[in-house]
């Protein structure tokens, strides 16, 4: 591997290493906090949904701004809008405000995020091939995956604890700080190599260019439409998943003050991304086909989810967290590798804002019909709903597979 590459994976990790921690902060009590400021659990999750609502009308616009502009902007600009809405949720929850403010702020986080979603992706991508790297591109997610781990681990224990020793607000001001660490971190080191921004184009004129060649280089090809339908039941239920986690743990704990169980529940998850990043050269060694271990992540998610939903242990749903959380991550370099081969380069940022889209178009829909389901019904019933909505994914995962596309096939590269 050349120095050149190694420089473009050592910022790669840098830049995801102090996202993640700042991001993670408020990973373990987030729920926690909307519902001290005053909101129900279907309003919790509505907000969250007007997250997702937000990444789904920015993520391609801002997918075109990565492929005109140049991802290292995107990036800035993504750092720079999270500082701001971070700073809003801390001043709603001390004012009390109502929900639509709530909803409003979320959607101007989700904006944030949109700017980082496929920007990155693509940057090191096309920063790779560009510094001559030939080897498996899953290797590189893995370290990623890995590094994730380690800062959301670090991240949610240290911000459930925090949250516990002062307030539930601490941890927002500490994230405001972090975020704009990223930020210096990327206009430092992050340079676009591998992409040359196309500049003197009127904007609409190239808006329209990029999103024309994005759906082409992206929905109507075959393999990447499958993955991008199933991707709102898989990614829609995630969400839900991971953010019910912290109440339903508490409820199974048995106390409801314990801000740290939720925060080292988060840390759980962690620790299992750190696993399942470990075990993508074991995954790449016992399956000849990246959709085989979709398909297989899939099967296992949906016991998982039913598991979670049936037991009243809190250790048992505990270790089901873990076992999901740890297939989820072991499949997620897969995934990228095989969605990087089906895409050219001058179109990746904004074909993989679209899949990214197709995801959050699934958290809108599915967090407040389950935030609905826990309210009426408990959380453990809108986790077995949760594993029906997940099942719904797995026509599209084989439908992908009958493709038979060169990039499905796990070579030793």
């Amino acid at each position: 591997m050349s120095q050149a590459a190694r420089g473009v994976q050592r910022t790669y990790l840098l830049i995801t290493l102090l996202s993640t921690l700042a991001a993670s902060l408020i990973w373990g009590i987030n729920t926690l906090f909307l519902l001290d400021a005053g909101l129900s659990n279907t309003q919790a999750f509505a907000a969250n949904a007007f997250f997702t609502l937000g990444m789904v009308v920015f993520e391609v616009p801002t997918g075109v701004v990565a492929d005109t502009a140049g991802r290292r902007i995107s990036y800035l600009l993504g750092a720079a809008t999270l500082i701001a809405s971070t700073l809003l949720y801390l001043l709603m929850w001390n004012i009390g405000a109502s929900f639509w403010g709530w909803a409003l702020v979320s959607a101007f986080l989700g904006l944030g995020f949109t700017f980082f979603s496929g920007a990155v992706e693509a940057w090191l991508v096309d920063a790779l091939n560009a510094t001559g790297y030939t080897g498996p591109l899953e290797s590189v997610f893995a370290k990623g995956q890995i590094v994730m781990g380690v800062s959301m681990l670090s991240g949610s224990v240290a911000g459930g604890f925090i949250a516990q020793a002062t307030n539930l607000g601490v941890p927002y001001i500490i994230r405001a700080v972090l975020l704009g660490a990223t930020f210096i971190a990327a206009a430092v080191f992050m340079k676009d190599l591998g992409f040359e921004p196309r500049r003197g184009v009127g904007p609409l004129i190239e808006v329209k260019r990029v999103l024309r060649a994005s759906i082409d280089g992206g929905w109507r090809l075959r393999p990447m439409r499958w993955l991008m339908l199933a991707a709102p039941f898989t990614a829609g239920v995630a969400i839900y998943a991971f953010y019910a986690l912290q109440p339903y743990l508490l409820e199974l704990y048995g106390d409801d003050t314990a801000f740290g169980i939720a925060g080292l529940a988060a840390a759980i998850v962690a620790g299992a991304q750190i696993l399942g990043g470990l075990t993508v050269p074991l995954v790449r060694r016992l399956f000849g086909r990246r959709t085989h271990v979709l398909i297989v992540v899939a099967i296992v998610s949906v016991g998982v989810l039913v598991l979670v939903g049936l037991t009243t242990s809190f250790w048992v749903a505990i270790a089901g967290i873990v076992v999901w959380s740890i297939s989820f991550a072991a499949s997620t370099p897969i995934r990228q590798a095989y969605v990087n081969g089906l895409i050219e380069s001058e179109q990746r940022a904004t074909v993989l804002s679209f899949d990214a889209l197709m995801g959050s178009a699934g958290g809108v829909v599915t967090q407040p019909v389950l935030g609905r389901v826990a309210d009426v019904s408990g959380y453990g019933a809108s986790y077995v709903v949760s594993a029906g909505i997940m099942a719904l994914s797995l026509p599209f995962f084989f439908l992908a597979r009958r493709e038979n596309e060169p990039c499905d096939v796990i070579a030793d590269e």
